[in-house]
C-alpha cells in the first residue's frame, strides 16, 4: 500500500521534475530576509517588481530555528499546481469543480498513525513559547509580527454536527497568544465562533501547517459552492482519491490533520480581542493579495495556544508571501471552479473556461471564455458575467472573450480589448456593490458618491466578444497546421 499524500510525498515528486524545487543551506533570517530572497526567485503574483515565476524553495538553515526548515512557494506557479495534482493546468477549474461534486470524506486515525504528533509541547511546560517553536517569517520589516500564512484552521460548531476548514492571517503576539483576523461574513469558522461566543465558551480549534497542497487549495472554497455544513477537506479527498487523515487533539476537543508538519491546538476566546500590531505599532499587518501592506486591525480575535505538536524529523514550516502567485492558486482556481459550477447549471455549454489571473490576486478579476453558436446566444455572455458577480462578492472585474482567445495569455486578452471592444458600448458598470475590503480603492474618500462604507465597489464588465451577426468579420488569420513543427528545434 502506497504512502498517503502529504507535503513530503509531494516534495519528493517535485524533486524529480527539473526546475520545480530548490533548497539552500545558506543561513537566512526569518524576519523579512527569507521573504525578501524569495521575492526575487519565485513569488510572482502582485508582488512588487522585480519578481518572477520560479521553483518552490526550502530553507534548511533558518536563524534561531536549527531544527526547523521553512518551505515557501510550493503553489506559486499554476503549471506546478497542475503537476502536483497530475492534471492539465488549463483545466484545473473543472478538476476542482468535479471534486466538489464527488467528495471523499476524511477518516480518523490513531495517535500512533499520526506523524504530526510525534513530538508534543504543552502550554503548561516550563518555558513554552510559540515564538521559539514556530519559525513563522515576517514578509516585510513593517509587519505586525511573525505571521502564520499557510495555516489551515479546523473548527466545528458547539454540538460537533458540522466542521469546516479555512485559512486566516494569524500573528504571533506573545508566548501563548495568536491574533487571528477572521474576515467578516462568509467564513464558516467565524459562524461557529459566534455560536460559541453566544454560549460564552472558548472555541477549540487546530491550526495545521505543512500540508499536501490539495488540502490548501481545496480549503479556500466558499459559499455558495460549499455551503454551511460542507467541509472542504472532502475536496482534497476527492482530488487525491483517498481520504484526508484526522487525529484527536492532545489538549483540546478537536481534531487535527494527522499528516501535517505542525499542529497548533488552541482556543478562540469569547468576547476578547487584541490590537494586531500591539508589539510593533507600525499600523501595518502584512502584505495582502492586492499587493499592498494591509492595515493592522485594532481588534483581532484572541487565540490561546494549549499545545504544539510536530514531526520528529526536522519539521517543515510552510509559509507564503501574501501577494504572491500562491494566493492566486489558492483563491483563484477554486473561484474558477465555483463560477464554472454556477454557469454550467444556468447556461450550460456557453462558458467554456474561466481564469482568475494574477493581476487580480485570484480574487478580483475573472476572464470568461464564451461560446456563441446561434444568434440566440447573443447577450448570454453578459448574463454569465452577472451570474459570476452576483455569486462572488469579492469579484470586481469580469472580462468576456470569444472561444478563439487564449484566456491564460494576457496579451491575447488585451488584444481582444483592442480589436473587439468599443468602450462606449462594451463597458457595463454596476456601482454600489459589496467587494473585498482589502482593495485600497474601496473607501469613501476615493468615490463618495457610490462608496458609502469601506469594502464597497463599482463592478465592471468588459465585453470583448464579437456580436454574433458580425462574427464573419472577425476571423483570425489562419496559418498552416504543421504537425511536426518541433523537429525544427532539434
Amino acid at each position: 500500500m502506497s504512502t498517503p499524500y502529504d507535503l513530503r510525498k509531494v516534495l519528493a515528486e517535485l524533486q524529480e521534475i527539473p526546475g520545480e524545487y530548490h533548497e539552500t543551506n545558506a543561513e537566512v533570517d526569518p524576519h523579512a530576509e527569507l521573504s525578501g530572497v524569495y521575492r526575487y526567485i519565485g513569488a510572482g503574483g502582485t508582488v512588487k517588481r522585480p519578481t518572477q515565476e520560479g521553483p518552490t524553495m526550502m530553507f534548511n538553515n533558518v536563524k534561531g530555528f536549527p531544527d526547523t526548515r521553512v518551505l515557501i512557494g510550493i503553489i506559486a506557479s499554476r503549471d506546478r499546481v497542475g503537476k502536483i495534482l497530475h492534471h492539465d493546468l488549463k483545466h484545473l477549474g473543472r478538476l476542482l469543480k468535479d471534486s466538489v461534486q464527488n467528495p471523499v470524506k476524511p477518516v480518523k486515525v490513531s495517535k500512533d498513525e499520526a506523524p504530526a504528533q510525534e513530538v508534543v509541547h504543552l502550554a503548561s511546560d516550563e518555558g513554552f513559547d510559540i515564538r521559539k517553536l514556530l519559525a513563522a517569517p515576517t514578509n516585510t520589516e513593517y509587519d505586525a509580527g511573525p505571521y502564520i500564512t499557510m495555516g489551515v484552521v479546523f473548527g466545528s460548531d458547539p454540538d460537533k454536527s458540522m466542521s469546516d476548514v479555512t485559512i486566516h492571517r494569524m500573528v504571533l503576539e506573545d508566548e501563548d497568544t495568536i491574533g487571528m483576523y477572521i474576515m467578516p461574513g462568509g467564513r464558516h469558522i467565524g459562524h461557529f465562533q459566534k455560536q460559541y461566543e453566544a454560549l460564552n465558551k472558548p472555541m477549540p480549534i487546530t491550526i495545521n501547517i505543512g500540508l499536501d497542497p490539495a488540502i490548501s487549495i481545496g480549503t479556500t472554497f466558499e459559499p455558495p459552492t460549499t455551503p454551511l455544513g460542507y467541509n472542504e477537506l472532502w475536496i482534497a479527498g476527492a482530488l487525491r482519491q483517498e481520504p484526508v487523515q484526522l487525529v484527536d487533539g492532545v489538549a483540546v476537543d478537536e481534531v487535527g490533520i494527522a499528516r501535517s508538519e505542525f499542529i497548533i491546538e488552541a482556543e478562540i476566546l469569547p468576547h476578547e480581542t487584541i490590537q494586531e500590531d500591539i508589539n510593533t505599532n507600525t499600523g501595518k499587518a502584512m502584505p495582502e493579495f492586492p499587493g499592498y501592506n494591509g492595515d493592522a486591525n485594532p481588534a483581532v480575535n484572541v487565540v490561546k495556544v494549549k499545545a504544539i505538536t510536530h514531526r520528529k524529523d526536522r519539521p517543515i514550516m510552510q509559509t507564503t508571501i501574501g501577494p504572491s502567485e500562491e494566493h492566486v492558486s489558492m483563491a483563484g482556481i477554486p473561484t474558477e471552479a465555483s463560477i464554472l459550477d454556477l454557469v454550467d447549471k444556468a447556461i450550460p455549454g456557453k462558458v467554456t473556461n474561466v481564469y482568475n489571473p494574477p493581476a487580480g490576486g485570484g480574487k478580483l478579476m475573472s476572464i470568461l471564455q464564451i461560446h456563441k453558436e446561434t444568434e440566440a446566444d447573443e447577450g448570454i455572455q453578459r448574463q454569465a458575467a452577472i451570474l459570476a458577480l452576483s455569486a462572488f462578492k469579492e469579484l470586481k472585474t469580469v472580462i468576456l472573450v470569444d472561444d478563439d482567445v487564449d484566456i491564460f495569455d494576457m496579451n491575447d486578452v488585451m488584444w481582444t480589448l483592442n480589436t473587439r471592444f468599443q468602450g462606449d458600448k462594451d463597458i457595463i458598470v454596476l456601482p454600489g456593490m459589496r467587494n473585498h475590503p482589502l482593495d485600497p480603492s474601496e473607501r469613501p474618500e476615493y468615490n463618495p458618491t457610490s462608496i458609502r462604507f469601506r469594502g464597497m465597489s463599482s463592478k465592471t464588465i468588459l465585453d470583448g466578444t464579437v456580436p454574433f451577426d458580425l462574427k464573419d468579420d472577425f476571423i483570425r488569420a489562419e496559418f498552416k497546421e504543421v504537425a511536426d513543427w518541433k523537429k525544427y528545434l532539434e
